[in-house]
């Protein structure tokens, strides 16, 4: 099996013999003849173990051997517990998926923090096969229906080359120990539900099942390389990147004979989960303004584009410009010139404002509009609210959010980017002009 093993990582480039890799240890059979594997081969590597607390001592045992273990071969380790039982109350999540969830976000974050290239499980052929049936359950599609990858992005699985029988027969030929979870045992969960009382009976109907479903798989593999590389090619030509934000096309979108596939797969890598893509789709019809939330991010559908950008603590930020300053950098870059009124001349360009020097007092500040906020359009006599002004000049909700104003005291000057108020503007008693420019 040890062969088969180095062959396997080095057929399947896996990851090259001088990286470093992490290794997910939980004390049972797989994961330690995973670790024996690794010891024999030479690479280097480390391991993590997670402690759901969820078999009360039983747990605080698979730690302990774990830990055991670790101190005979002198591995780098990382150790951690979780209240997971907790964890998925509040997230409103299966025992099953609040454990993936953190025991993934753990190992990423041990995995940046101490410079390993690779995440490495012990998943085998059977927990393809369970995983194929589970996601068939619960409603999937062609990504699903290929199983557990060998390699997706710093996660790497190099077992799936062997099933569950022979790892046991490698860890019996080894006297390799390991930890009996008697949760296996128990029909409680719906992997083991499959494990123990669906999948003999398929083997019973047909002995060549788990061969024949694992070629069956690697021909989906094949179909869903043909199917992703048609799905991006469209996807392409509808997104855009503005910025942190991402761009989807709505009309595009519309067009597209697979929309809902289309638009999962756009939003799965930013954590919408299938529900809410529904929602987003039936809202496309509506008016601007909708917003939807995963996560990790927001999205905001406006006239032409949904929105999507990284959920971030409101922005409250202040700066000043001072008398003597002739640029800023923050929250923008901002060149700032002063000149007598026979140099100037006028310059139509929403990101410049000319401004009669004589009527503004320093600091001047540079905020967040808000509700509430009113100024005098350049033009106009009367004041007008800012938020009745950018429905007015049909400014899109992702713009008007970030929008910065330019004030003198309590009084707006600027509406940056759009329109300076009309009390500051240059007349011909003005002596002195205030040149603000946008980079």
């Amino acid at each position: 099996m040890l062969n088969q093993f180095l062959y396997n990582v080095k057929e399947k480039q896996l990851f090259d013999v001088n990286q470093k890799v992490l290794l997910a240890v939980s004390g049972g059979i797989d994961s330690m003849v995973l670790l024996h594997l690794f010891e024999k081969s030479g690479f280097e590597y480390g391991i993590a173990h997670c402690n759901f607390k969820l078999r009360g001592e039983e747990s605080d045992g698979d730690e302990r051997f774990v830990r055991e273990q670790v101190h005979m071969h002198g591995i780098p380790s990382f150790f951690k517990s979780f209240e997971t039982e907790e964890y998925a109350k509040l997230e409103g999540i299966s025992i099953e998926m609040a454990a993936r969830e953190l025991r993934y976000e753990y190992f990423e974050k041990i995995r940046i923090e101490h410079g390993y290239d690779y995440i490495v499980t012990a998943h085998h052929q059977d927990d393809l096969i369970e995983t194929f049936f589970l996601n068939l359950s619960r409603k999937t599609g062609i990504k699903g229906m290929t199983g557990i990858k060998e390699k997706a992005g710093h996660l790497i699985r190099p077992l799936l080359f062997t099933s569950r029988s022979m790892i046991e027969r490698y860890a019996a030929k080894n006297y390799i120990e390991y930890r009996e979870d008697s949760s296996n045992n128990e029909i409680v969960f719906q992997r083991n539900f499959l494990r123990h009382k669906i999948l003999p009976l398929f083997s019973e109907l047909n002995p060549s099942f788990k061969k024949n479903l694992l070629a069956s798989v690697e021909n989906l593999k094949d179909a869903e390389h043909v199917y992703s590389a048609a799905l991006h090619a469209e996807i392409a030509d509808m997104i855009s990147k503005k910025d942190d934000e991402l761009l989807i096309n709505i009309a595009k979108l519309q067009n597209s004979v697979f929309s809902k596939v289309v638009l999962l797969e756009i939003l799965s890598e930013y954590s919408f989960k299938p529900n809410v893509v529904d929602e987003i789709l039936q809202s496309l019809e509506t008016e601007s303004g909708k917003q939807f939330y995963s996560k990790t991010h927001r999205l905001l559908k406006d006239r032409e584009h949904l929105f999507v950008s990284e959920k971030k603590e409101k922005e409250e930020n202040i700066y000043y410009i001072e008398e003597d300053d002739m640029e800023l950098f923050s929250p923008m870059d901002i060149t700032i010139e002063k000149m007598a009124t026979e140099d100037f001349e006028m310059i139509r360009n929403r990101n410049v404002a000319c401004i009669d020097l004589d009527s503004i007092q320093f600091p001047l500040l540079i905020r967040k509009w808000k509700q509430g906020d009113y100024f005098q359009p350049l033009g106009m006599t009367g004041f007008k609210k800012l938020s009745d002004f950018f429905i007015d000049q049909k400014i899109p909700i992702h713009e008007k959010e970030n929008t910065w104003l330019l004030c003198s005291g309590k009084k707006i000057v600027w509406v940056m980017g759009h329109r300076i108020d009309n009390r500051f503007k240059i007349t011909s008693q003005s002596k002195q002009v205030l040149k603000i420019e946008k980079i």
